[in-house]
């Protein structure tokens, strides 16, 4: 899941990045609100973390835009400003959710979470299932042909990117854009490696290669 966060301050955004992407997150952070803005339009996003307190263009202007424009993408506020009126303005211009700065990473996973449910009809999905296979979304275990093992991030990652289209071909710059974020040095093979480590743990039948076009995982029991 690729998620964009909005966070001028350097501390508090060094550590949501690393603790995001410890739980399977690619994130793309952006320091200032017109940063942000031109992140939004260059890619999509499944969530948005959005401090209100940023230079120059604040949050709420930046999430006001964002709503105007007919964009969708939920948005999640994070903010030290705790006063009432502050919570309600920002669900009033379409937040999502707001969570008050310090918070636990749990409770903000939690709210992700959440969030993500809401946006899909109130449903709670934990796991995803085709067939043989099971991906646990919340501990990171899968499970095929009764192998079970706890993924890394990065591998739970592409897992995921390929669980999420069963019987569509997944090209490697679409895996690539799931795995890494901003400024990050894409390794040529990563993909590759990642795939052999998955097929060396459960057998090559769980992904399936289209020479020249991509990967999938196939529908139902391979």
């Amino acid at each position: 899941m690729r998620i964009l966060l909005i966070e001028d301050d350097p501390m508090i955004g060094k550590a949501l990045e690393q603790a995001l992407g410890d739980a399977g997150m690619v994130v793309d952070w952006a320091h200032n609100g017109a940063d942000g803005e031109a992140a939004l339009q260059r890619h999509a996003y499944r969530l948005v973390l959005l401090d209100n307190g940023l230079p120059g263009k604040s949050g709420f202007d930046v999430l006001r835009d964002l709503r105007r424009a007919g964009d969708t993408t939920p948005v999640v506020i994070i903010t030290a400003r705790d006063d009432l009126d502050n919570r309600v303005d920002g669900l009033d211009l379409g937040a999502d959710d707001y969570l008050i700065k310090p918070f636990e990473m749990r409770e903000l996973l939690a709210r992700i979470r959440a969030v993500l449910r809401r946006r899909h009809g109130g449903q709670a999905v934990s796991r995803l299932v085709h067939g043989e296979l099971e991906l646990d979304l919340e501990t990171h275990r899968v499970t095929f042909r009764g192998e079970s093992h706890v993924l890394t991030a990065r591998i739970f990652a592409l897992l995921l990117a390929l669980m999420e289209r069963p019987g569509a071909i997944v090209s490697r710059s679409q895996l690539e854009e799931r795995l890494y974020g901003w400024g990050e040095e894409i390794e040529s093979n990563a993909v590759d490696v990642l795939i052999h480590y998955i097929r060396k743990k459960f057998g090559k039948d769980i992904i399936v290669n289209s020479r020249g076009a991509g990967w999938m995982i196939a529908k139902g029991t391979p």
